[in-house]
């Protein structure tokens, strides 16, 4: 078990880390949380409750992920690490030649050009079967009644539907549209703060996803609603595509960092650049965590491991440059060796060739999972499938259109991806799993949380509750305002261009769960930047 100190950063709350022993559930809404703790206490085990909070997620928090989403998953279970890559392909119809010939240069936020195949319902449908112990439509009825009966919304939830409203209502024009406004902003604008809001067809397509095992969603009467909605509209995605997608189970990555075994999916995921950086960093040694030198480290090394994910990250089949060319100890040192005293402006190396939400949940019997979900940039594409409360992802935004790009859009093609889950293990034992979500946060988020962990010896809370940074481009570094002013101060003389910011929504949102080896107790921590909770008993 990792040995925590009694350092504690008090300056987002006052919690200190949870302890439990027969299951823990963390998240960043507090009904999604006891979601998942009441499916342990009715005989689930973590995985059942891992996708009970995950589809609750959807209906609590649609600000950040949907049905219509994407989903990775890391489980511990019988003594063996699994991943799960359900992130959805690009349609088979779409291609570059096409989006140029209708005048496009880049791919859009918003519309149904840059909307993939949706993969978290497969995911739940895959878990379930292949480690849950409940059906599927028992593990999907919290999510079923909160859709259907309505619940108050929490303030930082009611801040972001707001700024979507706000936003989606000046970008988001057509009749195509139309459907999510009718589902979020049911009285003409986003409910408030302590407001209940509710979507029966949100809880009918969850029903019908937990009685089919998904086949609904991918070969049946929803897979049926998003092809007439896509054809209705000149959109790309088809119930082929959807019938054809299938989840895919991965090895997962690592890095050896300081006696510990860092894991992430590998890519497409943008897990890769945590560990990139960990691996550039794994011989240093650091006094201090409030250290301006720690800082500078810490964001040079993510700098260049950004600059490397940004040219070699993609759908695997594509990638002609792989995780182990990139995570070797000889490329490592290589890039080590460009920190120097003052900051630089990344740029990717040459290897030997060779808003999303985020949830942990752990039970008494050893199983540990590390989930997260996201439909992009909030509530996605601003596409809502009518009547059914599908809300299509936008990942797509992230292909590139141009050929010599890794990332290039390609029928079928996954592209890079954001969202990542990570897991902690020491010698072939668990210690837990770890997430920080938020966009081209996450990485980042995982570097600083895991330094925190295992070089500053924080515990649970006090490592997700400690001030962040967050690189921007070139030598752009935002700071949180919490970070000491000589830190701020020695950064910027070491040429980063620093700016300080109250506000905290930018810098990731993380739960993490450790479980001592020897007591089988569970220490838990939860993200003061969001309405985050955890349940235990």
């Amino acid at each position: 078990m990792i040995s925590f100190d009694s350092n504690h950063y008090p300056y987002f709350s006052r919690r200190m880390v949870t302890y439990g022993r027969n299951g823990m559930v963390a998240t960043s809404q507090p009904l999604a949380s006891q979601a998942g703790l009441d499916i342990l206490k009715k005989g689930g085990n973590a995985i059942d409750a891992a996708i009970a909070t995950a589809a609750c997620l959807t209906v609590v928090e649609p600000t950040s992920n949907g049905i219509g989403g994407d989903a990775f998953a890391l489980v511990w279970t019988k003594g063996k690490l699994h991943g799960l890559n359900s992130s959805g392909p690009a349609p088979s119809a779409i291609s570059i030649d096409k989006l140029k010939e209708q005048g496009y240069e880049e791919m859009p936020k918003f519309g149904w050009v840059p909307v993939t195949v949706p993969g978290a319902p497969a995911a739940w449908a895959a878990l379930s079967e292949k480690f849950g112990k409940l059906p599927l439509s028992t593990v999907l009825e919290p999510a079923v009644t909160y859709a259907r009966e309505g619940y108050p919304l929490s303030p930082t939830l009611a801040h972001y539907w707001q700024a979507a409203a706000t936003a989606y209502k000046k970008h988001l024009q057509g009749e195509a549209f139309q459907s999510w406004f009718d589902t979020f902003t049911p009285n003409g604008r986003a409910p408030q703060a302590g407001e209940t809001w509710k979507s029966e067809g949100h809880a009918a397509s969850l029903e019908a996803i937990g009685k089919t095992n998904a086949e609904a969603f991918y070969k049946g009467e929803l897979s049926e609603k998003i092809d007439a909605f896509s054809k209705k509209y000149g959109g790309y995605i088809s119930k082929a595509d959807l019938a054809s997608f299938t989840p895919e189970w991965v090895e997962p990555i690592s890095v050896h960092y300081k006696g510990y075994d860092v894991w992430e999916i590998p890519p497409n995921g943008q897990g890769l650049v945590a560990l990139m950086a960990l691996n550039m960093l794994k011989n240093d040694t650091f006094s201090s965590r409030d250290d301006a030198e720690t800082f500078h480290k810490q964001i040079e090394a993510m700098k260049f491991a950004f600059a490397d994910g940004e040219k070699y990250i993609t759908d695997r089949q594509f990638m002609k440059t792989s995780a182990a060319d990139l995570l070797s100890d000889q490329y490592g040192r290589s890039r080590r060796a460009l920190i120097q005293e003052q900051a630089l402006t990344p740029f990717a190396g040459e290897p030997a060739q060779g808003g999303t939400v985020y949830l942990a949940a752990a039970d008494g019997e050893g199983n540990m999972v590390s989930f997260i979900q996201s439909n992009y940039m909030g509530f996605g594409s601003g596409l809502v499938v009518p009547g059914t409360g599908i809300a299509l992802q936008n990942r797509g935004h992230n292909f590139s259109l141009d050929e010599s790009r890794e990332n290039a859009l390609y029928p079928g093609k996954r592209t890079y991806h954001t969202i990542i889950p990570g897991f902690l293990t020491k010698g072939n034992v668990p210690v837990g799993p770890f997430g920080v979500m938020g966009g081209f946060m996450q990485p980042q988020g995982h570097l600083q949380v895991m330094m925190n962990t295992i070089d500053f010896g924080l515990n649970p809370q006090a490592a997700l509750d400690a001030p962040r940074w967050q690189w921007v481009k070139e030598k752009q570094v935002l700071l949180e305002q919490a970070v000491p002013h000589h830190i701020a101060l020695s950064l910027s003389a070491k040429g980063h261009h620093i700016q300080v910011t109250h506000q905290s929504g930018s810098f990731g949102r993380g739960q993490i769960i450790w479980r001592d080896p020897n007591t089988g107790v569970l220490a838990g921590g939860t993200e003061a930047r969001t309405d985050g909770a955890i349940a235990v008993y």
